[in-house]
């Protein structure tokens, strides 16, 4: 059986969109992440950096968000395959939390290393 829909560049975008409003809706460390996006973009925007540093900083901060889309669909499919409490559904769900966990560390070395480059 083959439930994959036809392919069109509309249902995908539609199919995508989705996605990103029942992430907005359930998952609360997205919710968190984003509404942190929707404060340092701005500052970002104003900081007096050089362009290649705030497109740094935006690409890891959208980085975060990426990570954490997919470590959500790693929970969401584990918890679709097991109830139970198993060894293997545990770590899948941990090494995704570390994905996101890197990317979090990524964008904070990537702030450290620019102020210190620009202001020492």
């Amino acid at each position: 059986m083959n439930n994959k829909p036809k392919y069109t560049i509309f249902n995908n975008a539609k199919y995508a969109l989705e996605g990103l409003l029942h992430a907005i809706k359930n998952e609360t460390s997205f919710k968190i992440e984003l509404a942190f996006a929707t404060l340092f973009f701005p500052i970002i925007y104003f900081i007096d950096f050089e362009l290649i540093y705030k497109l740094s900083l935006i690409i890891t901060f959208v980085l975060i968000l990426i990570v954490e889309l997919i470590n959500s669909s790693i929970e969401n499919v584990v918890d679709l395959v097991t109830k139970e409490r198993n060894p293997l559904a545990k770590s899948a769900k941990d090494i995704g939390a570390t994905a996101v966990l890197f990317a979090v560390l990524l964008h904070i070395l990537c702030w450290i290393i620019i102020v210190f480059k620009i202001y020492y």
